[in-house]
């Protein structure tokens, strides 16, 4: 514990070094090839800084905030792209509070509020949370198909719930307005809304400035510029791949099975077949929400269970998560007891 305090003091400490030399430094080299090459050190440093800690959470969180997006929107700015560049002039709080955390700042009310078709609150989604932390203290006693299913609502519920607060501090801290996370996905009707228009809005957003666009840029130059977008969505699911494969070799620290690549070139291969099939019906045909909604939402959860979560569950992952978590709210329970009753009421 005491050695992940002292490496969270240092990552942060370097973290704002980085930034402040992005900020006023690199921001100031002509866009382009020079500023992308400034910015290798940083780049050196982001990859670098999951491996000091010993807590998954910790280790985890570092990879997807810093080593993953952070550096990514570092990448767009090189070409005056992304959301560090979005709306400037920007003050260096608010240039490192974007760099840092998994949001995206509303650029004049594109997208307003759109209340949710199903009571999902935060307060719900965080009760809800709760409840699957507790039934996996009886695993043993559930159908192995039932757990995987439970481990799908855990993932969709923590990333809701961290993304959630991400948001609130930034708009309780310095009053911006932000995107939601993402958009009810299980109601999703087909993988390329769940992947494109409601899951995990902010990351979405970042692989198509830094890969689906430019892929399909070039793509155009050899093939018709309706197919362009073929390759393009292939490419971006990749990376996606390829990242989610460095952010649990972080977390696992094994080498990688392949497996997470496998999953996200599965959905990029049926999303391309679905624009096909799109293309070719050209709406004359489709089913009804009643039926795509549970197919898609289905074949996500089923190959989570083929694929996504089986290395995570063999490298033991999920108990330590499970630990860290529950370490971490008797901690607040004893340490913080008005907390909890606080807590209790506004629920």
């Amino acid at each position: 514990m005491e050695g992940d305090i002292r490496s969270l003091i240092t990552v942060c400490l370097s973290v704002l070094a980085s930034l402040c030399y992005a900020y006023f430094i690199v921001s100031k080299i002509p866009k382009g090839k020079l500023r992308l090459l400034s910015l290798l050190p940083i780049f050196s440093i982001f990859v670098t800084l999951p491996s000091l800690f010993s807590s998954i959470l910790l280790s985890g969180f570092t990879a997807l905030f810093i080593s993953w997006l952070a550096t990514f929107k570092l990448a767009l700015l090189s070409f005056d792209l992304g959301p560090l560049v979005t709306g400037r002039p920007k003050s260096l709080p608010i240039f490192i509070i974007i760099a840092c955390l998994p949001i995206k700042i509303k650029q004049n009310q594109q997208h307003p509020y759109k209340p949710p078709k199903l009571p999902l609150n935060f307060a719900v989604k965080v009760l809800g949370f709760g409840l699957f932390i507790g039934l996996y203290d009886y695993k043993e006693l559930i159908h192995p198909n039932i757990f995987l299913g439970v481990l799908c609502c855990q993932v969709f519920l923590f990333i809701e719930i961290v993304f959630s607060l991400c948001n609130s501090l930034v708009k309780s801290m310095v009053g911006l307005e932000v995107e939601q996370p993402s958009d009810e996905p299980y109601l999703s009707t087909s993988l390329q809304d769940f992947w494109g228009r409601r899951w995990n809005l902010m990351v979405t957003n970042l692989l198509r400035q830094i890969v689906y666009k430019p892929m399909k840029s070039a793509a155009e130059k050899v093939v018709s510029r309706q197919l362009s977008p073929l390759p393009a969505v292939v490419a971006t699911f990749v990376v996606s791949g390829l990242v989610h494969e460095l952010l649990f070799y972080y977390v696992i620290r094994a080498s990688p099975s392949w497996e997470m690549t496998c999953f996200f070139v599965l959905h990029g291969l049926c999303v391309v077949v679905e624009i096909g099939l799109k293309s070719l019906f050209s709406g004359r045909w489709r089913l009804h929400w009643a039926v795509s909604a549970p197919l898609t939402v289905g074949f996500v959860m089923v190959t989570s269970f083929w694929l996504f979560f089986p290395p995570l569950i063999r490298a033991g992952v999920i108990d330590r998560v499970v630990g860290e978590i529950k370490f971490f709210f008797e901690l607040v329970r004893e340490k913080i007891p008005p907390f909890n009753a606080t807590m209790l009421k506004n629920l």
